[in-house]
């Protein structure tokens, strides 16, 4: 199984991950708010990440690390 980790700190909250995960496991916080103003990502089922990675290699502020 897989462990996300999300830098909510530095997400601007694009959507990229989002799109680009296989699973659609990815979304935008909709009840939270980080410390620049956006809706940062988050996985909402972690047990079903399959550990692509595509959602890494596309975050443009590197904000996802996951460990296999």
């Amino acid at each position: 199984m897989a462990k996300l980790k999300f830098y909510e700190d530095l997400c601007k909250g694009c959507g990229l991950c989002a799109d680009v995960c296989p699973k659609k496991i990815l979304r935008l916080a909709p009840s939270r708010i980080n410390a620049k103003g956006y809706h940062p990502a988050e996985c909402t089922d972690e047990g079903t990440c399959i550990a692509c990675l595509s959602c890494a290699r596309m975050c443009p502020d590197v904000v996802i690390e996951i460990e296999r």
